[in-house]
């Protein structure tokens, strides 16, 4: 690998089962591209008593770089997991999905034609229903993840994520890949390399839902 890494990809954690946040950090261990560098940042998490993640981190030290923060939420961990970063391409993971063996090499055969991509994911449904999420500029509508730009499946060009920060709050994919379409050449691809679990009880989307009372196998679209 070289001094400078190829893909940086940036995992935003906070009081993700270490299991799950194993599974991630291991989907990119055992990619076809290689030359990458993790870049981790534990955004104030309280659910790691006997330190596993320390200790994991510790034992790979040589490809992820572990950071701690206070609580300030998934878009500032991300922003600064970018800073921290030295990749020609950042490639974002959030800490309880994972990627396919080929998910970075596809995203980065893209870069010939875009300077960022989203792509559509192989999302793992419980039930119907688990395919649609509150829209972020009408959340009483629900619309499928297919439609929608999924913070996690972010690729491009590392001058991207430079220019803008992610801002707080749901949408923050959505609202960052609107701004960049002013700026750069940006695509939604369908490369399906990406593995989204839609059936965790505890995602943002899916405590919105609960919230909105559209946790139903057959969603009300207007």
């Amino acid at each position: 690998m070289s001094s400078i890494p190829e893909i940086s990809v940036l995992i935003a954690t906070y009081n993700t089962p270490f299991q799950q946040l194993q599974r991630a950090i291991n989907s990119v261990f055992n990619q076809s591209i290689q030359d990458f560098e993790i870049i981790l940042v534990d955004d104030g998490s309280t659910n790691d008593p006997g330190k596993k993640l320390e200790a994991f981190c510790k034992k790979h030290a040589s490809r992820i770089h572990f950071f701690r923060q206070e609580n300030k939420g998934q878009s500032n961990a991300i922003n600064k997991a970018v800073a921290l970063s030295q990749g020609t391409f950042l490639s974002v993971l959030d800490a309880d999905d994972e990627y396919l063996p080929q998910h970075l090499q596809s995203c980065k055969e893209q870069m010939t034609v875009y300077d960022l991509i989203a792509s559509t994911t192989q999302t793992i449904v419980d039930q119907p229903g688990d395919y649609f999420v509150p829209d972020r500029l009408d959340p009483e509508r629900l619309i499928h993840v297919d439609d929608c730009v999924l913070f996690a499946t972010l690729f491009g060009k590392r001058e991207v994520f430079l220019k803008r920060k992610f801002i707080d709050g749901y949408g923050a994919d959505a609202d960052f890949y609107d701004w960049a379409k002013k700026h750069f050449r940006l695509g939604k691809v369908d490369l399906r390399t990406y593995v989204y679990y839609r059936n965790n009880p505890e995602s943002t989307c899916e405590q919105m839902k609960v919230k909105l009372g559209k946790k139903s196998n057959s969603p009300q679209i207007k």
